[in-house]
């Protein structure tokens, strides 16, 4: 389980960089609003294209500007959660979960959806989930793509509060499970640490 992250790119007027190497189960990307933390989320993730540097995320290198090397977006095997968890509206739960998949992943529907705490759920429609029951639902669409990483951007911003820490624990157990390492981006160090996340501030 490793990253190694080490980028520059000019984003409007704005300077962003990373220069980090972790062999961590979970990596928190920690910094107020508008510092730079998705964007750098989304260089992992190939949606944006650093000036200069590398990405390698477990021993596999996605981007190096030396040797003008930048894997497209769909085959880095990265899993995405986003802020907003973008469930397709028009399939019930089950057919989000299976609609990434990948064998062979390592985990199957049967063990993910007890873990995740979502198996009475899989016959209904997303929009009638909470927030937390939502956005279960998207990291265990994003574990069932086989991934090498997920990435997860403030995933429980709109989670309630009550449910916040029932689903750190969770997320904290995902790599025992899945053997697949987190980058977390959150401004809220009580999550970093509640994960037990290795903890890097973006100034």
């Amino acid at each position: 389980m490793s990253f190694d992250i080490d980028v520059t790119v000019q984003h409007g007027r704005r300077r962003i960089a990373l220069s980090h190497r972790a062999q961590a189960r979970i990596v928190a990307l920690i910094g107020p609003s508008g510092i730079g933390k998705t964007s750098i989320l989304n260089m992992v993730a190939g949606l944006l294209k650093p000036d200069q540097g590398r990405i390698i995320v477990a021993g596999e290198t996605l981007f190096d500007s030396e040797r003008r090397l930048n894997r497209p977006s769909a085959q880095r095997r990265l899993g995405y959660v986003f802020q907003d968890r973008r469930l397709f509206p028009h399939l019930r739960v089950r057919d989000n979960l299976l609609y990434g998949h990948r064998p062979p992943s390592s985990l199957s529907l049967d063990e993910l959806a007890p873990f995740l705490g979502i198996a009475h759920l899989l016959d209904r429609w997303p929009g009638t989930l909470s927030g937390g029951e939502a956005q279960r639902v998207a990291m265990g669409r994003a574990l069932m793509s086989d991934p090498r990483a997920l990435l997860m951007d403030e995933p429980l911003s709109s989670v309630d509060p009550r449910r916040k820490a029932e689903i750190l624990d969770m997320i904290r157990h995902i790599p025992d499970i899945s053997q697949v390492p987190i980058l977390y981006v959150t401004h809220d160090l009580d999550e970093a640490h509640r994960l037990e996340a290795e903890i890097v501030m973006i100034e």
